[in-house]
């Protein structure tokens, strides 16, 4: 068992929750954006990016469900951990926060990689 700041473990999750919540919101406008623009005249090559992007888009939502929901089973699972042995957790549970500490900067790289892709994709069709 590994004594922490198990305050610090559940501030961690609230922060990247919260942080893909926004993630998620924003990922909504620039599917509402990819709408506007598929109402656009565009030739072959930029449809076929406009499909890309639109399952981007989508591809990329359901892993911020997916990772929202894992930090929300960890944070619970720290809970647990916490209540039943004195304010203490497990080097597993440890090692999963820091597991998915790094999902959540690997998702987040990818969805800024996303982002300013489609954004420039956006521009270059004005």
């Amino acid at each position: 068992m590994v004594q922490t700041d198990i305050s610090q473990l559940t501030k961690e999750c609230n922060e990247w929750r919260e942080h893909l919540h926004s993630r998620r919101e924003e990922f909504n406008q620039l599917r509402i954006q990819l709408q506007h623009v598929a109402g656009k005249s565009l030739s072959k090559e930029q449809l076929t990016d406009l499909e890309h992007y639109q399952n981007q888009l989508h591809i990329q939502l359901i892993n911020i469900h997916d990772l929202k929901q894992a930090v929300k089973a960890h944070d619970k699972k720290i809970s647990i951990e916490v209540a039943s042995t004195g304010g203490m957790v497990t080097e597993d549970t440890f090692t999963d926060h820091e597991n998915l500490y790094d999902d959540y900067q690997s998702l987040d790289q990818t969805l800024s990689d996303l982002c300013n892709d489609f954004k420039d994709f956006v521009n270059s069709l004005r």
